[in-house]
């Protein structure tokens, strides 16, 4: 999520650690179902902000207090030195956020230039225990680096990657964090042919990272840009797949940036969850804001 972010506007403890089977041939859980997960108000965690984990009790309260439903909490990146960025601290918050209700997503950044490496990071996401034995609620791949140059080799690792991931998941709810599709309007050499309905068809929910805070100032602007990438993204994927949209950088948007976000998904009446990217960057607007939303769609 940050590399996108960085670009718009410009880790060995073994604590908390399972190996798990593979589940290979499982029926994948009921899309609708499994979907749950991700709906509602979220939050987002990611790697550089670990310092939140030495008072996980302070922070889950923090977040519950906000009517968080979902934390999306990131594991590693491809840089990363390990599998899992300090599991004992993460564990720690995983329990403080269940211990309230709240759910928990874990999502990993894959290279797509080390197949190995990134699906043991993924099964890494899958195995991850507590100490008091919790897991994750869901997992997802964030599908944005662009280093691997080759697209066609990237794609294919990417689709090989997620569809290792659906077939030992089991019942564990999987989501696609992806570009908007109208980024990829306005960058063509980005990712040619992305493939969203073989994505769709391997996931439970799809997560557009309609980012719009420092690069498109203005209600008419922001308005424009979410909306239509909700437009395409539905013309590409349907209307059968949970959408869980995903506004920021928080603190680079103003209130009438703000208001249009929240007009675009409201008028697009078909978003089952929403957030601002990310929690340390929230702003009293932004939580007013998502607060509005959690109050027309539930």
């Amino acid at each position: 999520m940050r590399l996108l972010a960085l670009a718009a506007f410009a880790t060995t403890l073994t604590v908390g650690i399972a190996c798990v089977g593979s589940t290979q041939g499982r029926a994948a859980p009921d899309q609708r179902t499994a979907a749950d997960v991700f709906q509602g108000l979220g939050t987002w965690i990611d790697i550089y902000d670990t310092k939140l984990y030495k008072t996980p009790n302070v922070t889950a309260s923090r977040i519950a207090a906000r009517g968080v439903r979902t934390v999306w909490i990131e594991t590693a990146n491809d840089r990363s030195a390990t599998d899992v960025v300090e599991p004992a601290g993460l564990g720690r918050i995983v329990d403080a956020l269940h211990e309230r209700g709240i759910r928990v997503v874990a999502w990993y950044l894959p290279g797509h230039d080390r197949h190995a490496r990134d699906l043991r990071r993924a099964r890494a996401m899958l195995s991850f225990r507590t100490s008091q034995g919790g897991g994750f609620d869901g997992v997802a791949l964030d599908i944005e680096s662009l280093r691997h140059k080759n697209v066609g080799q990237r794609t294919a690792r990417m689709l090989a990657l997620l569809g290792r991931m659906r077939a030992e998941a089991g019942t564990t709810p999987i989501a696609a964090i992806t570009y908007p599709p109208r980024a990829f309007e306005r960058h063509l050499s980005w990712w040619p042919g992305f493939p969203w309905a073989q994505i769709a068809a391997q996931v439970d929910a799809l997560v557009p990272m309609l980012y719009t805070g420092g690069g498109f100032k203005g209600y008419d602007a922001t308005y424009g840009y979410v909306s239509r990438s909700l437009r395409l993204l539905r013309a590409a994927v349907g209307d059968g797949i949970a959408v869980h949209a995903a506004g920021g950088v928080a603190n680079r948007m103003s209130a009438e940036e703000l208001k249009a976000f929240n007009d675009a998904l409201l008028d697009d009446g078909k978003i089952s969850g929403w957030s601002l990217y990310d929690l340390q960057t929230m702003t009293p607007a932004g939580w007013t804001a998502m607060a509005r939303l959690s109050e027309t769609l539930g």
